[in-house]
């Protein structure tokens, strides 16, 4: 089986850079935009790619960019495959309350109204083509714990058997815990279909693991700054290295992915430390894994 090569002192030097301080909270700083370690994994008997994305708190998209030559359903056991748990933290102006880039379908709490602390990340679902979860800054109008969920109009145009309210269980697709935005036909929200994280699959609303939802409920007041923003390249440095994060955005037809990373390289000041073979490399696989692209 054979991956793309990741050198050993890009998986040291973020190791050591991105130190996590507990599961799934990691330090972040000015000059360490890098987050999380990349780690691998060996595949169980029985297992498909997205129970082990769920395992390690990826999405399917996740996992699998990261892993183009194994199978999402029946991965060869015993087979050897990345779990790409690192990322460089998106461009914007201030980090704080939530952050989400819709490029690689994952959101950032960052310790909101000046408050100190870590960064938290999740995995998340989104809104599917002609349902597009919207652009733009909007803020928790709303937190509901046990949801009930109002089928909008367009929905029940496609199933017309839902009732008109649907009660908090086992089948609300809105799971144990919602939040509103000031844009409020868009939630976030649990799921009654985890198999939906790291997919474009609802109607414009940001869906959350089940197990992940409560913790994002209880660490997000009302109030809370939501930036939504759609990032496929995302530049970041760590010990004096430049590292590059490219992900496939299948909604972005024509992106022109060099030129972005371009720009990018020169609003940071940084284009001259590069390497233009190692950029080149990491554009054409959009593996969604931060590598090194400095000399």
């Amino acid at each position: 089986m054979k991956f793309r090569t990741i050198p050993a002192v890009v998986i040291s030097l973020l190791l050591i850079a991105a130190s996590a301080v507990s599961a799934g909270t990691y330090s972040y700083g000015k000059d360490l935009t890098i987050i999380g370690a990349h780690t691998t994994y060996k595949v169980k008997d029985g297992e498909s790619l997205i129970e082990i994305a769920r395992k390690f708190d990826l999405g399917y998209n996740e996992i699998v960019d990261a892993n183009p030559l194994l199978d999402p359903f029946v991965p060869d056991t015993g087979a050897f495959l990345h779990i790409p748990a690192l990322w460089i933290l998106p461009d914007v102006k201030q980090y704080e309350g939530i952050v989400i880039n819709i490029s690689e379908m994952r959101l950032y709490l960052f310790p909101v109204r000046g408050k100190g602390g870590p960064v938290r990340t999740f995995p998340i679902g989104i809104g599917s083509e002609g349902n597009e979860t919207p652009l733009g800054n909007f803020k928790v109008i709303e937190k509901i714990a046990r949801p009930h969920w109002h089928p909008p109009e367009s929905i029940r145009k496609e199933r017309p058997e839902l009732p008109e309210v649907v009660p908090p269980g086992p089948e609300n697709p809105l799971g144990s815990h919602a939040l509103r935005l000031s844009m409020n036909t868009i939630l976030i929200h649990g799921t009654n279909k985890p198999w939906g994280i790291g997919r474009m699959v609802s109607h414009g609303c940001i869906r959350l693991y089940p197990e992940d939802i409560p913790r994002l409920f209880r660490l997000a007041p009302e109030g809370t700054r939501v930036t939504i923003v759609r990032q496929p390249i995302k530049i970041g440095t760590a010990s004096n290295k430049v590292y590059i994060e490219v992900h496939l955005d299948r909604d972005l037809m024509g992106f022109n992915y060099h030129s972005d990373a371009v720009r990018l390289l020169l609003k940071k000041g940084l284009l001259k430390k590069i390497d233009t073979e190692k950029l080149y490399r990491a554009i054409e696989e959009k593996s969604g894994i931060p590598v090194i692209i400095s000399d």
